[in-house]
């Protein structure tokens, strides 16, 4: 058992009331992401209640109830659904040739790392594969854990490469654009219910998360969820409506759920891994900028366009960030993006089986 001088305060916070231990990590959770948000790092309402919650989990007892990360993880699956446009569309088939290469060759150096990262043994079994996998990093930490990877220390990947990569990408983009008069919009957290998509979004997460458990599904709420919300979105053009207050909570549950599973050995070997972790990040923004540069000067590309198309992950803040560019070719970015994303979400769990083999043999 571990003895540190903070054992006292441990031990008070392990016998505290859980409604006690709840308020405390509800508290400590705004206070997080809001600093966050204030710090414009992407992610921030989840990544700040992960991070109360890694707090929490090394001091307390609390645990989220499974039919709330149930909720919570079938709504991120509508969000995701949602966010698919047919917009894309046209750029695929115009630009399919240039599209598979880049999201191939980013695929493969990401897989590459993650092999390297799980053959050194720097982290456990198939874990290094799902957290080195560029994009869908909420999905792809909910996947995790049915395919028997570490889902804290994928979480610990994942979200570490999302702040690193949009503070790229906003630092790179203000080298070309100058975004200092620009202002954000403010988030209206409690909009006006529109009754027939809010109603279409609870019932996706129903039917949804139901059938996934049905077809057995990996992660059947999230997956089933994001495969009828694309069904519904994209074939029958129904609106899907996820208020910022309910999205803040599925957020939440997210991160509380993940980061109340971390102990103090977990934590004690993340930190351990931390310089290797940051290290193949490094190298995979470098080389998605090497893939912008090539794009660019082959096919005269812009080459602003071209780093955040390639960027590999956070790709609401890549959104965010062309979007506040004037001359940056939008539809391109989020098709390459999209793209990206989509092929991560349906291949990731062969990739991760075929390199955990690979790292085997």
């Amino acid at each position: 058992m571990d003895s540190s001088p903070d054992q006292p305060a441990v031990e008070r916070m392990a016998r505290m009331r859980p409604v006690r231990q709840w308020l405390v990590l509800l508290i400590v959770s705004l206070l997080f992401a809001g600093a966050l948000e204030y710090a414009a790092l992407p992610a921030a309402l989840l990544i700040g209640p992960m991070l109360a919650a890694i707090l929490a989990g090394t001091n307390g007892t609390v645990r989220v109830p499974r039919p709330l990360f149930a909720a919570a993880q079938a709504l991120v699956g509508c969000l995701v659904a949602a966010s698919i446009s047919t917009d894309i569309f046209a750029v695929f088939y115009k630009e399919w040739p240039l599209v598979l290469v880049v999201v191939l060759a980013t695929l493969a150096a990401s897989s590459l790392l993650g092999w390297l990262i799980s053959r050194w043994r720097i982290l456990p079994g198939t874990t290094a594969v799902w957290g080195s996998s560029p994009g869908a990093a909420t999905a792809m930490v909910l996947m995790a854990g049915a395919f028997g990877a570490d889902q804290r220390l994928v979480a610990f990947m994942q979200y570490l490469r999302v702040i690193f990569v949009s503070m790229t990408a906003a630092l790179v983009a203000k080298m070309w654009v100058d975004t200092s008069g620009i202002e954000v919009p403010a988030i209206v957290w409690f909009p006006p219910i529109e009754p027939a998509a809010f109603a279409a979004t609870l019932g996706v997460a129903l039917v949804g998360g139901l059938l996934g458990r049905l077809c057995r599904l990996p992660s059947p709420f999230f997956l089933g969820t994001f495969i009828i919300g694309t069904i519904v979105h994209l074939g029958f053009g129904a609106a899907m409506q996820l208020p910022p207050w309910l999205l803040a909570l599925s957020y939440a549950m997210v991160g509380w759920s993940i980061g109340l599973n971390f102990t103090r050995a977990i934590l004690r070997h993340a930190t351990r891994a931390l310089p290797q972790i940051v290290g193949s990040i490094v190298v995979l923004i470098a080389f998605c900028g090497g893939l912008a540069w090539l794009i660019s000067h082959v096919l005269g590309i812009d080459p602003l366009t071209a780093y955040l198309a390639t960027s590999p992950g956070g790709m609401d803040s890549v959104a965010i960030i062309a979007a506040a560019a004037q001359n940056v070719d939008i539809s391109f970015v989020m098709a390459l993006q999209s793209a990206r994303f989509l092929v991560v979400l349906i291949a990731g769990p062969s990739i991760a089986r075929l390199v955990a083999r690979a790292v085997r043999d």
